[in-house]
C-alpha cells in the first residue's frame, strides 16, 4: 500500500502556516492570499483550485469571523485566525466556525499578543493529530487487506479502494459529528451566561 502512503504525502496534510512564516507587518488582502497559496498550494486537489480568495476573506470579515480589520490591512493575528478558519471550514459550517472563534476573537481584539500562544498550541495539536492519522491509516490498510483476502468475489483492486473510501468517509463523518457536538456544547455554555 505504498501508493496510499504516497497519496497521503502528496496531500500535504501536515503542512501548516507556521507562526514564523507570517510577517510581523500588516498585509494587504492580495498578500494574504499569496501567503496561503504558497503555504497550501501543493496540496490542492486540482491545479486551478483556489486556496483562499478575496471573496472568502471579505465574507469572513462581514460575517464577523475576524475582529475588525484596520485600513484594509491584516495583522499577524488576522492571518492566524484566517488560517484557523481555513482549516475549520472544511468540516464545520461557517456559523459553527464563528461560534467556535467568537471568544478567541474577543480576547484577541483586547489582547492581540495572547493569540500567538493559542496558535502555537493549535499547531502542536494539529501536528499530533496528523501523526495519529498516519498510524491509523497503517492499521486501516492492514484491515482492508485482510478483508480483501477473505472476499474473492469482486475485483480485489476495486474492493480495496471501495473499502478504503468507505472507511475514510465514515471516519470523516464521525469526526465531523463529534466536532459539531462540541460546537453545540460550546453554544449551550455561551447561552447560559
Amino acid at each position: 500500500m505504498d501508493k496510499l502512503a504516497e497519496m497521503l504525502k502528496s496531500l500535504e496534510l501536515d503542512q501548516q502556516l507556521n507562526i514564523e512564516e507570517i510577517p510581523t507587518i500588516d498585509l494587504y488582502m492580495d498578500q494574504v492570499t499569496q501567503l496561503f497559496e504558497r503555504a497550501y498550494g501543493e496540496g490542492k486537489r486540482k491545479p486551478d483550485d483556489k486556496i483562499l480568495t478575496k471573496t472568502m476573506i471579505n465574507n469572513y470579515a462581514k460575517g464577523k469571523l475576524l475582529f475588525p480589520i484596520k485600513n484594509k490591512k491584516y495583522s499577524k493575528e488576522h492571518v492566524m485566525l484566517i488560517n484557523m478558519i481555513y482549516q475549520l471550514k472544511g468540516t464545520l459550517s461557517i456559523n459553527d466556525v464563528k461560534d467556535v472563534l467568537d471568544p478567541l476573537n474577543t480576547q484577541t481584539e483586547a489582547e492581540p499578543e495572547k493569540l500567538s500562544s493559542v496558535y502555537e498550541d493549535y499547531l502542536s495539536v494539529v501536528h499530533k493529530s496528523h501523526e495519529r492519522l498516519m498510524n491509523e491509516v497503517d492499521i486501516l490498510v492492514q484491515d482492508v487487506q485482510d478483508k480483501k483476502k477473505d472476499n474473492s468475489d469482486l475485483n480485489s483492486d476495486y474492493l480495496e479502494q471501495f473499502l478504503l473510501i468507505a472507511s475514510f468517509a465514515h471516519m470523516s463523518n464521525s469526526y465531523r459529528k463529534m466536532a459539531e457536538k462540541l460546537v453545540d456544547e460550546l453554544e449551550e455554555k455561551h447561552e447560559k451566561k
